[in-house]
């Protein structure tokens, strides 16, 4: 039974960031990379918002029983995000871009267009 949890939880994720990579792509953010991942920690998604280098958590649930998703992104969640930008700034030569962290958070509600709130400059760079 467990596994099967992992695995519906996974779908969410994966659901949940489909829905905010097409909901960014419609606001014209160009999708650089997607599911960074380094030693320190991960990104969902990395976009460019014009000049600025957008680094989005994506937190998807099925409903609003554990609190709303964007809650979950924690201040140990943040470092790790945060270490995750600073790899990926390096990596492609972008030290000196602006940048920011963006939440989406979604509920994928049964048969009803998912709720979305977008949360910019969520959180700032944390060590």
């Amino acid at each position: 039974m467990k596994g099967e949890a992992g695995s519906d939880n996974r779908s969410v994720g994966a659901r949940g960031e489909e829905v905010a990579v097409a909901f960014l792509k419609g606001k014209k953010y160009v999708i650089l990379e997607r599911n960074f991942r380094c030693k320190g920690g991960e990104v969902d998604i990395v976009a460019r918002d014009g000049g600025t280098i957008v680094f989005v958590e994506v937190k998807s649930r099925r409903s609003e029983s554990y609190g709303p998703p964007q809650l979950s992104v924690t201040p140990f969640k943040q470092r790790q995000i945060s270490k995750a930008a600073l790899t990926w700034l390096a990596k492609n030569r972008q030290h000196d871009a602006s940048a920011r962290f963006d939440v989406i958070a979604i509920l994928l509600l049964n048969h009803q267009v998912p709720a979305i709130d977008h949360i910019l400059n969520a959180f700032d760079l944390a060590y």
